[in-house]
């Protein structure tokens, strides 16, 4: 049904429709069989975009961490300002609005920023680990771990790597870069797979089969991010509001 929506959308609209349904949920990676009907309705020119982007930030994030702050402020304010413009019959409007207001104020505030993205970053990792686990747990063992709870690792993960930002500065802009990069990647080559028909009941049913699949495809790519992110020259200035 999304898909069909999505065929009679513009471009632009489909991107804004099809991300602000895909991330409407912490834990979207830990449900697999509603991801997958979102990213059936992403284009093929939007998913090599994906592809690309999030490889570049993942793999180069640090060393343009700026750059991709404000980036990412700006993303989170359209997408945000768009679906809560919807309310009021004018997304677009909203959406420019708040892209702009938040894309401006990250680079003052840059550390402020890092540690905000940072804090959201932990807590999209705690709230798919909790669903994806929870699930998994629920299978195997046949206990009842509250999938819904997700809540939980979600505000574990938001204190831990939010207070990590004032501590280990270049950490955490590795951490939001990295996870935030590979979530993309992996979205955009999912997406770019399912619209290739030979291939899509075979990497549906591989993605459907466990809430922990996606988390993983994300996670391993993210933490291989960090890792090659972490052992590059520091070659970066100091962060806002210190002395270099």
């Amino acid at each position: 049904m999304v898909s069909i929506l999505a065929k009679s959308q513009s471009p632009l609209q489909n991107l804004f429709e099809t991300v602000t349904a895909m991330f409407s949920r912490p834990d979207t990676l830990a449900q697999p069989e509603a991801l997958v009907e979102h990213l059936q309705a992403l284009s093929v020119v939007w998913a090599v975009v994906f592809l690309i982007v999030g490889l570049m930030c993942m793999l180069n994030g640090y060393k343009f961490y700026k750059f991709a702050t404000v980036a990412i402020a700006l993303l989170i304010g359209l997408f945000a300002g768009y679906w809560l413009g919807q309310q009021i019959e004018a997304p677009f409007i909203v959406a420019g609005c708040m892209g702009l207001l938040l894309g401006a104020l990250a680079f003052p505030l840059m550390k402020f920023a890092v540690a905000i993205f940072g804090g959201i970053a932990g807590a999209f990792i705690g709230a798919n680990l909790w669903a994806g686990i929870a699930s998994a747990t629920n299978k195997a063992a046949n206990t009842e771990v509250p999938v819904d709870a997700y809540w939980i690792g979600a505000l574990v993960g938001l204190m831990l790597c939010g207070m990590l930002a004032f501590i280990l500065f270049k950490l955490s802009v590795v951490l939001f870069t990295s996870v935030s990069g590979a979530t993309i990647a992996v979205l955009g080559g999912l997406a770019l797979l399912l619209s290739f028909d030979p291939w899509h009941d075979t990497i549906k049913s591989g993605l459907t089969a466990s809430q922990l699949v996606v988390p993983l495809l994300v996670f391993v790519p993210a933490v291989i991010g960090l890792i090659l992110q972490e052992s590059w020259p520091d070659s970066q200035p100091a962060p806002a509001g210190k002395p270099a």
